[in-house]
């Protein structure tokens, strides 16, 4: 089984308009509201692929009303902590004109430490019975300093493998704490660790206690990297869509490989590169198109000694 953690969930708004200028009045049809956040997106996409899937998140106030009514319909599992603060908004305005998406994301507000205390009550009932345990997302500004690796720690405590998908110093953080993959972007990884070059960056990342790097790099693919290889992909030709679930499916595939027993970094690159296009062809985060079968067809694949530059 896997559990999928969002720290800081957030009701997706989603508007497609002919094209996006700066500074004018723009008319949409009605827009898509959902509940989402990088953790739920994971869960959606693994569900809908056959995995089992428990998503375990926070919710609260009116905006937290919306979230809970359409979590409900969506046949995920869950799992909803309730919590003063209402739960954050994440507004993407997709331009169908250049196929390309602004995205504006409130930052959340902080649960209280006995709000945290029953998420983390949550999860360690769920871990015990879970083959992975997925932390996916922002936390929240004011988030307790130690919340990513007490979280690592029960997923470890409980035999599960821990994947990690967050950003700035909790990057370090979870790598720090033993997480078996991280999977930040090259952006996300140059911030974390004050290193440009992505390899080095990486290596970084494994040498603090990390098994397992799978580094997004947009239209250039994914790397996985481990102490052992450096494994590239890269599709034929790049899509245009909506990336912003590109990274979840990801992650999702990842948990679905390992949660079924697959380590191999080849095999869980080919297939998480396949997942992220096939979320940029799709409207909506946490969908994947069903076309992903080809797409993995199409993908190129090469091994290097990881000791060569990048």
């Amino acid at each position: 089984m896997i559990v999928t953690v969002t720290p800081n969930p957030a009701l997706d708004l989603t508007w497609h308009v002919a094209q996006i200028t700066p500074g004018a009045t723009h008319r949409a049809e009605t827009g898509v509201a959902r509940a989402g956040g990088k953790g739920l997106n994971v869960a959606r996409v693994a569900q809908a692929q056959g995995a089992d899937v428990v998503a375990i998140t926070t919710v609260g106030g009116t905006t937290g009303e919306e979230f809970s009514a359409e979590l409900a319909g969506s046949g995920v599992r869950h799992v909803l902590v309730p919590v003063a603060a209402a739960t954050r908004r994440s507004i993407a305005l997709v331009d169908e004109a250049l196929g390309d998406t602004t995205i504006v994301n409130e930052r959340g507000v902080n649960p209280s430490a006995a709000e945290w205390q029953t998420v983390l009550d949550a999860v360690a009932e769920a871990a015990r019975s879970a083959g992975v345990l997925v932390i996916s997302g922002s936390l929240p500004p004011g988030a307790p300093d130690d919340l990513l690796a007490r979280l690592i720690r029960i997923g470890r405590d409980a035999g599960a493998i821990v994947i990690a998908d967050t950003s700035g110093p909790a990057l370090l953080q979870a790598a720090d704490a033993g997480a078996s993959v991280l999977k930040p972007n090259q952006a996300e990884l140059a911030e974390a660790t004050g290193l440009d070059d992505p390899l080095e960056g990486a290596r970084e990342l494994l040498r603090r206690g990390a098994g397992l790097i799978l580094l997004s790099r947009g239209a250039d693919g994914m790397l996985a990297i481990t102490g052992d290889a450096v494994v590239r992909s890269s599709l034929p030709a790049a899509l245009s869509g909506n990336p912003t679930g590109a990274g979840d499916a990801a992650v999702a595939a990842c948990a679905v490989l390992m949660d079924a027993g697959i380590r191999n970094p080849a095999q869980i690159l080919r297939r998480a590169t396949a997942w992220s296009a096939a979320a940029v062809l799709m409207p909506l985060a946490g969908e994947i198109h069903p076309s992903w079968n080809d797409l993995e067809h199409d993908i190129a694949i090469t091994t290097s000694d990881p000791k060569e530059p990048s």
